[in-house]
């Protein structure tokens, strides 16, 4: 029996500006000027009724979201994978702060699109050493094409926090973490993105943290020190049945489709409802 144990299934892929900001940034200023574009393209663009895909914004309109906008340079690009980059942000403003788990709005001077990204690293880095990090996919929507073709060194954007659910200080899941396993799915080893962090913790707790690498079209040889932990073919009913407990919470990442199939699946092998979490709001 897992005491405890945690379950992350993943795969690799009118609120909105608020008028007290205005008096943080003042409208001339680049921030301002950057804050006035993205609210003129949210108000002018909320009531149009289409079949075409919803932007971020439109999407996430509800949701809560911090006050607080703020500068950010860019300080590092590297390329994870042949497809997506990570991008090491300075943020300039102390009182800017994250929650694992929230991602931020992402303003581009000049791109009236405004990006919608994952947090990818700790809120103690940032508090650390000022800075945060964003794993963003080449895709053809304009902020992440700016970040794959024109993004450079000492880039200037604009961010701000916002969350599904809203953080309540104190409030939160109270129970310790017993055990946690990671199935993490992907086209091929190139795309499993932080796989050399993901081995690091599971060197750091052994027997607390584990996982299993899923490749569904790998071509070349997997290294030996991947090749322990790498299963081919798609994660199945046979994984996950043999963590089925009581005291199991499932949490699943991925594009729509997955978590969808990943649900039907734990809901087959007799998961309860209320232990499975996931987000869909892209």
């Amino acid at each position: 029996m897992m005491a405890h144990a945690t379950i992350y299934v993943g795969c690799t892929v009118p609120q909105l500006l608020r008028g007290a900001q205005s008096r943080i940034f003042p409208s001339h200023s680049p921030l301002g000027v950057l804050r006035h574009s993205a609210f003129c393209y949210c108000t002018g663009n909320g009531t149009i009724k289409s079949k075409r895909k919803m932007d971020h914004l439109e999407r996430t309109a509800n949701n809560f979201r911090q006050e607080v906008i703020t500068q950010a340079k860019v300080c590092g690009i590297t390329n994870e994978s042949e497809t997506v980059k990570r991008l090491r942000l300075a943020i300039a403003n102390k009182d800017f702060t994250f929650k694992a788990g929230q991602w931020v709005d992402f303003f581009i001077p000049g791109v009236s699109v405004v990006g919608g990204f994952s947090i990818c690293s700790s809120p103690g880095l940032l508090e650390r050493e000022g800075i945060l990090e964003l794993a963003v996919k080449h895709t053809a929507h304009p902020p992440a094409h700016w970040i794959h073709t024109e993004c450079t060194l000492d880039s200037e954007v604009a961010l701000r926090v916002g969350d599904l659910h809203g953080y309540q200080e104190g409030k939160g899941n109270r129970h310790k973490l017993g055990t946690a396993k990671l199935y993490y799915s992907a086209k091929n080893t190139s795309e499993l993105l932080f796989k050399k962090n993901i081995l690091g913790l599971m060197k750091a707790f052994p027997g607390k943290i584990s996982c299993c690498f899923h490749v569904t079209q790998q071509r070349s040889q997997i290294c030996k020190e991947l090749q322990p932990h790498i299963t081919e073919g798609r994660i199945s009913e046979k994984d996950l049945e043999k963590h089925v407990s009581n005291d199991t919470s499932w949490y699943i990442c991925g594009p729509p489709p997955m978590i969808e199939s990943i649900s039907k699946l734990l809901t087959n092998i007799g998961v309860p409802r209320n232990r499975v979490f996931f987000e869909k709001w892209w």
